[in-house]
């Protein structure tokens, strides 16, 4: 399992990235290797991907979000993985975005692309992708503003 962490600094209000983060059907617009994702309900969503040829289809829960703070998720099928995606607030422009996951890589490739921190350099290029994303759009192409408490909670 590894564990990655990455950060960027966007020139937008805390409130529009994170709106923005929460319309998933848009990360293959920055993501690097997603070729799909559908949104099943509001704290399931489904993944196509891609990585070195190797296509790979898998569903996610949302497991805890909350509105300007923060949206964490686990697989449930398929590689893998977990992660949280924070949002602080910088300034009233200005909003610093972390994504920290933990990927367990499936397969050769998968494995071969960790040892050579591949996986570290796609998740720096997503997000920084993201930063020119958004910054170049200027506002949220929609939101969902809802709570999903944590398990337990």
């Amino acid at each position: 399992m590894s564990t990655i962490t990455e950060m960027v600094d966007v020139e937008v209000p805390v409130q529009t990235a994170y709106n923005q983060w929460t319309q998933f059907e848009t990360f293959p617009h920055f993501m690097e290797g997603v070729e799909e994702i559908r949104q099943i309900d509001a704290t399931h969503t489904h993944w196509v991907t891609k990585f070195g040829g190797v296509s790979r289809e898998f569903d996610a829960t949302i497991t805890e979000q909350h509105p300007d703070e923060r949206v964490a998720w686990t697989s449930d099928s398929g590689p893998d993985h977990a992660g949280v995606i924070t949002f602080h607030r910088l300034d009233d422009n200005k909003t610093r975005v972390t994504a920290q996951m933990d990927i367990d890589p499936e397969g050769f490739a998968e494995n071969v692309a960790d040892k050579l921190g591949l996986l570290d350099r796609r998740i720096k290029g997503d997000m920084k992708r993201f930063k020119e994303f958004i910054e170049s759009r200027g506002r949220e192409s929609g939101a969902w503003r809802g709570d999903v408490d944590r398990p337990g909670s």
